[in-house]
């Protein structure tokens, strides 16, 4: 099974040199390994000892690296969306219009390389993906997406396919949401327990499970680095991101982070750096049926900082500056949360 690897730091920390030396492990052990940059500069080119390409290329024995380009991406998907428009609609009103001439709109860059990234795993060809974006907000705001994505679409799907101008695009938005976003508009507006029934579920499973995507904290002995790492821990849990350890370039407080591992690393891209277990790391959230409460691990978060709100059956959780939500199973429908505490780095929200 393919796994997808991120990183999450503080600019100026040495991520991409912890990048560059967990791709060359990985691929010394005989893991095939696909290195992804997202980043400008020429930084990649100093450090490898060869520029990235723009397709997948073999750099090393079992490493491969390319460089996304925001603007190659959308000018890919938008060849992709002009070819199902003309499919699927009479009156195509896109082929006059090409990639290269539009702007990034806010949030698409993030849901071009997701969904770039989505096919690489699929087509199952290497054993491990590391993927090197910013590593902040909006890096975890891009891995949040399938949830926010499935948000807005349960909300509108009513107003869509009630007005004439739903009724007219429907034949085409559900082939391109599929093709260029990878995900799907919903058949219902509610929840069949823990079944995942689209693509936008596939993708929250998949991000929620740390045998498929898991994120790495890095880190200096800088104690504003430090926060910004422990803040980043607690936002990549509320979107379900498990953090699986941290790489420190310098000497860290063994209790800043526990009780996650702690493994230190150098400024030399070839050494061996291998992957942390991720065996001590806590899962983003439990359900105690019984005690009638969801236990949310959120470190270094505290009650000031989060907001609730609730609608039926769907808890929103607010909390650094992502949201997450959560939907009650059957055994807790028709309640509603009567208390919120934190205990030992856990949310703890009590139904009745």
């Amino acid at each position: 099974m393919t796994q997808l690897i991120t990183l999450l730091g503080k600019g100026g920390v040495g991520k991409t040199t912890a990048v560059i030396a967990l791709a060359r492990t990985a691929a010394r052990t005989g893991k095939r390994t696909l290195l992804v940059g997202h980043l400008n500069g020429t930084r990649w080119a100093e450090r490898l000892g060869c520029p990235l390409p723009d397709t997948p290329q073999e750099i090393a024995p079992q490493l491969w690296g390319v460089q996304l380009s925001a603007a190659s991406l959308l000018a890919d998907y938008w060849e992709k969306m002009k070819g199902l428009e003309a499919q699927y609609l009479r009156m195509p009103v896109l082929q006059e219009v090409f990639g290269a001439e539009l702007g990034i709109l806010p949030g698409m860059d993030g849901a071009l390389t997701l969904s770039y990234l989505r096919e690489r795993y699929d087509e199952g060809q290497y054993d491990l993906i590391i993927y090197d974006g910013t590593g902040d907000g909006q890096t975890l705001r891009m891995w949040g997406m399938p949830e926010i994505l499935n948000w807005y679409l349960r909300r509108f799907r009513q107003i869509l396919t009630g007005s004439a101008l739903g009724q007219a695009l429907s034949p085409f938005l559900e082939p391109m949401l599929r093709s260029v976003l990878q995900v799907s508009m919903p058949t219902d507006l509610g929840r069949s327990g823990n079944k995942m029934t689209s693509l936008l579920d596939r993708g929250q499973s998949a991000v929620g499970d740390r045998t498929q995507v898991l994120a790495y904290l890095v880190t200096s002995d800088d104690p504003e680095a430090i926060a910004v790492a422990q803040f980043l821990w607690s936002s990549a849990q509320q979107v379900g991101l498990t953090v699986g350890g941290v790489y420190s370039h310098g000497q860290v407080p063994a209790d800043a982070f526990a009780p996650l591992a702690i493994a230190p690393f150098g400024s030399d891209p070839s050494a061996n750096l291998p992957l942390i277990p991720a065996n001590s790391a806590p899962a983003a959230i439990t359900l105690d049926i019984p005690a009638c409460q969801a236990r949310l691990y959120l470190p270094h978060f505290d009650k000031r900082q989060v907001k609730l709100t609730q609608m039926g059956p769907e808890i929103t959780i607010e909390a650094g500056d992502q949201r997450r939500n959560l939907f009650l199973p059957p055994e807790l429908n028709g309640k509603q949360a009567i208390g919120a505490k934190f205990q030992d780095g856990y949310l703890i929200i009590t139904f009745g």
